[in-house]
């Protein structure tokens, strides 16, 4: 009897805690999003101002070149440049606002006792939110044009979570160094724009030489960029193959940042 009243204790402060956690993140992510698009006319839209100026550089300069790896049509060409560029940018935006989250926040950290993990994951989530009303709508209509599959449309969603898990990990893990190490933004600008480089976004990945691809392929937006070209752009079926390298790279990623963030947590407070 005392043991399945401990248990219930135990599974009704989770349960708590869970709601409390998500009450906050809510809280977060309002903020973020109305902070940061107060007084704007487009709102969450100026996001795709980005990529679609990008795609546009891309294809006037690479369009002509790079058509023949995308079925001689420079319209393909340039669904799977802004693909990769939505990829990038999302994952640039989440993980550069997520850096310093936690050293932001440690006035109210000092005052308040708040999970810490909160901040870095609240950063993730009001990106995703500006994704899936900006870029989602699109990616889902021009998959749903190729491959006439509404089940496409669905597995859309897989390189998705892949791609937020990789974006969590890096935020927990950049988080907890900036805590330590106040010069990383300037570093991190480095590492960002080696991934950019490194990420076939306004190049096909056909034209890497052999002896460049085990480093390309350390990329852990690599699959997720690819995995989301084929579900939308070939009209086949999802390669699950691709979707499961997308899934391998999220959770070893995720794993790491939260590992490091649990184990460097207890050391944040002498130091905000």
């Amino acid at each position: 009897m005392t043991i399945t009243l401990k248990n219930n204790f135990k599974t009704t402060q989770r349960y708590f805690s869970f709601q409390r956690y998500y009450e906050l993140l809510s809280v977060l992510v309002e903020r973020n999003l109305k902070g940061r698009y107060r007084g704007s006319f487009l709102g969450i839209y100026w996001s795709m101002l980005n990529p679609l100026i990008m795609t546009g550089i891309y294809t006037s300069i690479f369009g002509t070149v790079f058509a023949k790896y995308y079925n001689h049509s420079t319209l393909n060409y340039v669904l799977a440049a802004f693909t990769g560029l939505v990829v990038i940018n999302f994952f640039s935006a989440a993980t550069n606002q997520a850096l310093p989250s936690v050293v932001s926040n440690g006035g109210l950290l000092n005052k308040l006792k708040l999970p810490m993990s909160v901040f870095p994951v609240s950063l993730v989530m009001a990106n995703l939110f500006q994704f899936l009303f900006g870029a989602f709508p699109i990616l889902a209509v021009v998959t749903l044009f190729n491959s006439k599959n509404l089940w496409n449309v669905l597995a859309l969603g897989f390189p998705i979570v892949a791609l937020i898990l990789v974006s969590a990990g890096i935020g927990f893990l950049v988080s907890t160094l900036y805590v330590f190490f106040r010069d990383l933004p300037y570093f991190y600008e480095i590492v960002c724009f080696v991934l950019w480089m490194t990420s076939p976004i306004f190049y096909p990945a056909e034209i890497v030489p052999p002896s460049v691809k085990p480093f390309i392929s350390l990329n852990p937006l690599l699959p997720i960029i690819e995995s989301i070209r084929q579900i939308s752009l070939s009209g086949a079926l999802p390669d699950f193959h691709l979707i499961g390298q997308a899934f391998l790279s999220g959770i070893i990623f995720v794993a790491l940042g939260w590992s490091v963030f649990r184990w460097s947590q207890p050391l944040f407070m002498d130091l905000l």
